[in-house]
């Protein structure tokens, strides 16, 4: 037995074998393999940096390396029968993943989404589980739940957080014993659907306030997905401007915009409390009320404006440099001086983001990488 484990044997089994230490034993060393497959392949895609599929992220805009994390993950789950929790804050995009991991999981059912935030428990179970004809008063007609039209396919719930108690106890059986009974019914359905949950609230937080179980939380946590918010990835800010500025020119019949130079710091120095989907209101706001070829500041200041944020960019001097941007001692700095004050000035404005540090110095990112190696 010893020669053989150290061959690589995940267990041995002593004669005579009970039929339940039996099963356990295989189901856990399926597990296990099934485990380092997946590390594999995850290693395999971290370590290249390139996806496979990289068409089911098509409606997800991100280039950062926060956001290729995330793809990657996604493509090596995507092919899991386990639940998938998708946790971030609000606007962050969590349905759009949540269908991009059923797009590249190649099943034949549909995605089916459906916000669960403040359905009681007989409205969330028949929305759910659907009920028989007779069920409940009014029922005349049977009625088919999600979980049956997310039949071979892919069930999201999001607002999962704010399911009530009652509730969760029915999902944890759904996810348990992969069965539901449908209202007024007591024969229990087979679901073949797999489930993706998403919430913008910290459960860990609601497991310790009592507010959501414990079991329930690692039932969902098969494979957990955590987006990033949008302050954390400010790369992808030009992508989501230039994405956006041509979604809202085609939306509202006008010709698309230039944006001006000024733009991308500006909203680069904004914290983004709504994440993307606050960034997409305001271009928006702003094709809607521009009249003429370049974009106006003014609708991108007031918004920032209303969320309390800083708004720090100067306006468009003509002129010439603003006399109030600068200050100098007696002793006037070298040019060589000068720059390198301007360098690590826009790199501490940046928290270190090269692209944002170049837009605010008005030079390529290749640029100011280059003037950083010489100044080491």
């Amino acid at each position: 037995a010893v020669d053989c484990m150290k061959k690589g044997a995940f267990d041995y089994l002593l004669k005579p074998v009970e039929n339940a230490r039996f099963l356990s034993c295989v189901t856990k060393a399926l597990e296990i393999f099934t485990l380092k497959n997946r590390m594999t392949l995850l290693e395999q895609h971290l370590f290249t940096g390139r996806l496979d599929h990289p068409q089911a992220f098509s409606s997800i805009i991100g280039a950062s390396r926060k956001m290729l994390a995330v793809f990657t993950y996604c493509e090596v789950i995507a092919a899991s029968r386990q639940p998938v929790l998708v946790t971030g804050e609000t606007g962050t995009g969590k349905e759009l993943i949540a269908r991009a991991i059923h797009q590249l999981s190649g099943v034949s059912g549909r995605f089916v989404p459906v916000n669960v935030a403040g359905l009681d428990d007989t409205i969330f179970t028949d929305t759910l589980f659907g009920h028989r004809r007779g069920a409940f008063t009014g029922a005349n007609e049977p009625r088919r739940g999600l979980i049956d039209s997310a039949a071979d396919g892919t069930l999201f719930l999001d607002e999962i957080g704010d399911l009530a108690e009652v509730s969760q106890v029915k999902l944890l059986r759904l996810l348990q014993e992969e069965e539901y009974y449908p209202l007024g019914s007591d024969v229990p359905k087979k679901s073949t659907a797999r489930i993706i949950a998403a919430t913008n609230r910290d459960l860990r937080e609601a497991v310790e306030g009592k507010t959501f179980r414990n079991d329930l939380y690692y039932r969902l946590c098969g494979h957990r997905v955590v987006l990033p918010p949008l302050r954390e990835r400010r790369e992808d800010i030009p992508l989501l401007v230039d994405h956006f500025l041509r979604k809202a020119a085609h939306s509202l019949g006008k010709r698309r915009p230039s944006p001006p130079p000024q733009l991308i710091p500006l909203l680069s120095a904004h914290a983004f409390p709504g994440n993307v989907r606050e960034l997409e209101a305001m271009v928006f706001d702003a094709v809607a009320r521009h009249s003429s070829g370049v974009l106006s500041l003014a609708s991108f200041r007031e918004a920032i404006a209303r969320e309390g944020g800083a708004v720090s960019v100067p306006k468009p001097d003509t002129t010439g440099t603003d006399a109030r941007l600068l200050r100098f001692s007696q002793r006037l700095p070298t040019l060589k001086e000068a720059e390198n004050l301007l360098l690590q000035e826009a790199m501490k404005r940046s928290h270190g983001n090269q692209g944002i540090a170049a837009s605010l110095l008005g030079i390529t990112r290749s640029a100011l990488n280059k003037r950083l190696r010489k100044g080491c």
